[in-house]
């Protein structure tokens, strides 16, 4: 009961989490939205993890099988709130009942990478990349975790079993006359069910796919749009090498 709770919790924070950033400097995440294996490692995460609370109502179901999975594959393994692939990602929760319990509900995920981006006025995919990495237990908050990248943060790491707990080491610098504390990195405390290599490969598939889910056709309309600006070349020198034939006897 304690853990879906606390999962509740973070659905409620996960929106206004990313709402800024004033801890330490985001990592650099690496989205690899052509990549059917991260994706699907991303989607399967998402599922387990996130959609417990959170939805994604602008993606269905179905659309997975552009990321390489069969429809067989989406029932067997990813269908846990609908039993039709042509639905949309709806949460476990009642929407209701969360806004009864906690005040509000859980905003949708859907497009999560691509509105951070304009929000944060930088990558959506660093953004999330690294909050997702930058948790520590803290006992002085309610939920007994904070997070360096978004200080005092709401949402309990979603996380926790995968990556186990950490904390926090310092450096003391000087800046602008004065010591002060930095992260310096961090210290394994409690391991998770992954090494922290694993963990930050499962980020990354998850932040690949939340990159991915946020508009799918992405790839596709790169793909047509190196097409176009080749078939544009080509027909610039046709078309110049016309000019030059038509005007050749005309002075």
């Amino acid at each position: 009961m304690k853990k879906i709770i606390l999962s509740m919790l973070a659905a409620l924070s996960f929106g206004g989490a990313f709402a800024a950033s004033e801890g330490i400097a985001w990592e650099k995440a690496n989205p690899r939205t052509n990549d059917m294996a991260a994706l699907q490692n991303g989607a399967k995460l998402f599922v387990n993890y996130c959609l417990n609370c959170h939805s994604a109502a602008f993606m269905r179901y179905n659309r997975l099988k552009d990321i390489g999975l069969t429809e067989q594959q989406i029932k067997d393994n990813l269908l846990f709130t609908t039993d039709k692939v042509g639905e949309t990602m709806k949460a476990n929760i009642d929407p209701k009942q969360a806004k009864e319990w906690f005040g509000g509900v859980p905003p949708d995920l859907t497009v999560i990478a691509r509105s951070k981006a304009d929000v944060s006025k930088g990558p959506g995919a660093d953004y999330i990349y690294t909050l997702l990495r930058s948790y520590y237990r803290d006992p002085d908050k309610a939920t007994g975790w904070n997070n360096k990248a978004y200080p005092n943060i709401g949402m309990p790491h979603p996380l926790w079993e995968l990556q186990g707990e950490q904390k926090p080491i310092y450096k003391t610098v000087m800046v602008k006359g004065k010591e002060t504390q930095e992260l310096a990195g961090w210290e394994i405390v409690k391991p998770g069910t992954m090494t922290p290599l694993q963990y930050r490969q499962a980020v990354n598939d998850l932040v690949s796919y939340l990159q991915w889910m946020g508009e799918p056709a992405q790839n596709q309309r790169v793909r047509i749009g190196v097409w176009v600006l080749i078939f544009l070349s080509i027909f610039t020198i046709f078309a110049w090498r016309m000019n030059a034939a038509f005007w050749k006897d005309i002075k």
